[in-house]
């Protein structure tokens, strides 16, 4: 894994819910603020739209660090591999650079995906491949079954949920983990010691959130459609929070406060 890819990876543009010439422009001004890693998925509907906007940008191809996800409907052996292919051609793409499985498969049995997710690999169609949404325990499995690396386990990840079971269980596997729903759809905005922190370094409630997942050793994934927050969210790599103040907002996961449930997601996996 080269360390250019390690360093863009730690701050993606992600895509969801966006479509249309609201999606076009948002990657364009990703583009130009710098951002080289977008994170699209077969379930958003939006891969041709991101694969056009990412050629708009005139962007090198080995600059750039895709990632997307094969949706639970096309996990069996007929329809994987064809899945990942239509992706290729929609994003416009001889490979993507990181490819997941955007949920585990219903019913716990995860090894038959992650085989397929390996083919893809062997097959050139990804470079880097992962898993998404995956408990402790599974991110366990997933390493004795895959052989090759897994780069990341994409969760929900920000202040007010507790994920220590899976910090613990990336560092015990060596699979990192990467955010969504990083500022937890705007709610860590409700509790004003990230402002109060942000003031103490010229930096936004929403910066503080970003740098304290970077700290925490995950990847950021992030989405706006306004330039000024597309800006500010890249813009996290020039301080550091301290170890008092890391401990303070560690204190807020006591909410538990989580947005991606079995109540909005009907076979997601029993979360730790």
């Amino acid at each position: 894994m080269s360390i250019y890819f390690q360093k863009t990876y730690q701050r993606s543009f992600g895509t969801f819910p966006l479509t249309g010439s609201v999606l076009h422009e948002a990657i364009l001004t990703a583009a130009e603020i710098g951002y080289r890693a977008y994170d699209t998925a077969q379930m958003y509907g939006n891969e041709a739209e991101t694969g056009a906007a990412l050629k708009a940008t005139g962007i090198a191809r080995d600059e750039l660090c895709v990632t997307t996800k094969v949706d639970i409907a096309n996990f069996g052996e007929a329809a994987f591999l064809p899945s990942v292919e239509q992706s290729l051609r929609d994003l416009q793409l001889d490979y993507v650079d990181v490819l997941l499985l955007h949920w585990p498969t219903p019913g716990g049995d995860i090894a038959q995906s992650l085989k397929l997710l390996q083919q893809a690999r062997e097959k050139g169609l990804a470079r880097h491949i992962g898993v998404s949404n995956y408990t402790a325990q599974m991110m366990r499995d997933a390493r004795a079954i895959v052989d090759a690396p897994l780069v990341t386990n994409q969760v929900e990840f920000h202040p007010l949920l507790n994920q220590d079971k899976l910090l613990a269980a990336a560092y015990e596997t060596g699979i990192p983990l990467a955010s969504y729903s990083s500022v937890a759809r705007g709610e860590v905005f409700k509790f004003p010691i990230f402002a109060e922190i942000g003031a103490e370094y010229g930096k936004t409630a929403g910066q503080v959130v970003l740098r304290w997942i970077l700290q925490k050793g995950v990847s950021i994934n992030t989405m706006s459609t306004r330039r000024e927050n597309i800006a500010a969210n890249f813009d996290v790599m020039d301080f550091t929070l301290s170890s008092v103040d890391m401990a303070r907002i560690d204190e807020m996961t006591a909410n538990n406060y989580r947005i991606v449930g079995k109540d909005l997601v009907p076979y997601a996996p029993d979360f730790d």
